[in-house]
């Protein structure tokens, strides 16, 4: 669903750090910690993770799967342009 690395990629491209992150989704700071020191696809409940999604998905980032096409193939993320 979303990686650690994925998460930090995220918050770096909205410029906004862990706390602010935590605050978005309704979650933890130590929660939010957790999830990004995973290696890997972030373990966690299902309502966490979606809630996680959605916040990122809200701030205008669209996850990259494995599956999806791309030009370079693999995991990632980017910044939706919102035109408006």
């Amino acid at each position: 669903m979303i990686t650690g690395a994925q998460m930090r990629a995220a918050r770096a491209l909205i410029g906004i750090d862990q706390r602010k992150l935590a605050e978005l989704c309704g979650l933890s700071l130590p929660t939010i910690q957790r999830m990004e020191a995973s290696d890997g696809v972030v373990r966690g409940n299902v309502d966490s993770l979606m809630k996680l999604v959605t916040a990122l998905e809200s701030a205008g980032i669209e996850l990259i799967s494995d599956n999806t096409p791309s030009s370079g193939g693999g995991r990632g993320v980017r910044l939706r342009v919102t035109l408006g």
